[in-house]
């Protein structure tokens, strides 16, 4: 994308509830995970004004291009980084940005990764089964499609997309190979589960499973998550929003167990965990878009919002 092109239209979700749920304060300092279009980087920093600072991640080249022209206004408080979340500790302690007040992430695909087509995250046109948040990575969906042994495909597509019909849909493609296309690979799910309806595409959850492989978003989530405690400072702020299931339980499952003392095992009769409470659930319901903001941004509609406080 030339950046001399109009920036592409992104509405941030549940922008309100995430800066109120940092507590964004003037001069201080914080980290956007994910800083995609930078819709809540910006939000963050005129909250934080004056003298606010924002460290911004993102593994998109692209993200940050746009990024980086949305956020000229406040370039001399902002540090940008091409990198994964997963290294946060490190970006942290090489940018001199540590320790920080709050810790936000927004999971998932943003509205430029799913318009743009070539970048192969949708059916809605045809383009290469890529699906790489980094276009430097190897590894792209098209690899996952035609070299998969079929019980492997089914186990992705069943945990990860939470596939009923994984196995169908895995057989399908094994008969089919080789795959390079987004819609080539749509219709042979359709296909192979004909007859079936709902409330989504039927190649949907497909689709979202081979996303999270190629990008093992999972297994980064996790380690960033854990990553947080040692950069927050004493009340700092971690907010997550996202956008499905598995996410969300990695968050609720960290949260919770971190807000708690002993961890071990039910039935052992003295705690040998040594485990102690290192954050605070501020809200143990999780927070969601309201009918007006999913009227006005249907993208938004399976936003869940946590966030916790560091002890």
């Amino acid at each position: 994308m030339s950046l001399t092109m109009t920036l592409p239209i992104h509405t941030p979700a549940l922008l309100k509830e995430a800066i109120e749920a940092l507590q964004v304060q003037p001069g201080r300092r914080y980290v956007d995970c994910t800083l995609g279009s930078g819709g809540h980087a910006i939000a963050i920093l005129e909250k934080s004004l004056p003298n606010g600072q924002l460290l911004g991640i993102d593994l998109d080249p692209e993200a940050l291009k746009i990024a980086k022209m949305r956020l000229a206004d406040y370039a001399e408080s902002v540090i940008l980084v091409s990198d994964n979340f997963a290294n946060l500790k490190t970006i942290c302690r090489e940018s001199s940005f540590f320790p920080v007040d709050g810790i936000f992430f927004d999971l998932g695909i943003s509205s430029t990764q799913i318009d743009t087509a070539e970048r192969g995250f949708s059916f809605q046109r045809d383009a290469p089964l890529d699906m790489r948040f980094n276009p430097a990575q190897e590894l792209t969906a098209a690899d996952i499609i035609n070299a998969l042994p079929e019980d492997k495909l089914d186990q992705l597509i069943r945990i990860y997309g939470e596939e009923h019909y994984s196995r169908q849909i895995a057989r399908g493609i094994v008969r089919n190979r080789p795959i390079r296309s987004t819609l080539e690979l749509a219709r042979i799910v359709e296909q192979a589960i004909s007859g079936r309806r709902g409330k989504i595409h039927l190649a949907t959850r497909t689709f979202l499973a081979l996303r999270i492989a190629v990008n093992r978003e999972l297994r980064n989530l996790e380690i960033a998550l854990e990553q947080t405690l040692d950069c927050l400072d004493h009340q700092g702020r971690l907010v997550v929003i996202s956008y499905h299931s598995l996410e969300d339980r990695l968050v609720k499952q960290f949260m919770k167990r971190e807000s708690m003392g002993c961890i071990c095992p039910s039935g052992i009769p003295v705690c040998c965990c040594g485990h102690t409470p290192r954050l605070k659930l501020i809200s143990k319901k999780i927070i969601t878009p309201s009918p007006s903001e999913v009227e006005s941004n249907p993208r938004s509609r399976s936003a869940k919002l946590r966030v916790a406080e560091r002890l």
